[in-house]
């Protein structure tokens, strides 16, 4: 049974990619979330925003979704996921603003 996940990718007025993730990404869901962020990230444009903040747990598989793409995104988590991106070494990749 897949944990609840919500993903939705938009764009900011000023153009910039957004994928905004709300609930718990774990190895249930996993696959979808590297798949969303798949198809969001533009590898000759600007950084997509991931938006984390709505994101309750996040477990290795969900951070593994992430690695890959360290190079062409930014994240914005909550007070909850910031000490994780930072022990993971995720934080030394790319940006991570609180949100």
């Amino acid at each position: 049974m897949s944990t609840a996940l919500t993903l939705t990718t938009g764009s900011r007025p000023d153009g910039t990619r957004v994928l905004t993730a709300v609930g718990e990404i774990d190895m249930s869901n996993a696959a979808s979330f590297a798949d969303a962020l798949g198809d969001a990230v533009r590898p000759d444009g600007d950084p997509l925003v991931v938006d984390l903040t709505g994101v309750e747990y996040l477990d290795s598989a969900g951070l593994a979704a992430l690695f890959p793409h360290a190079e062409r995104i930014a994240l914005i988590a909550g007070p909850l996921l910031e000490p994780l991106l930072t022990i993971s070494g995720l934080a030394d990749l790319t940006t991570v603003k609180s949100g």
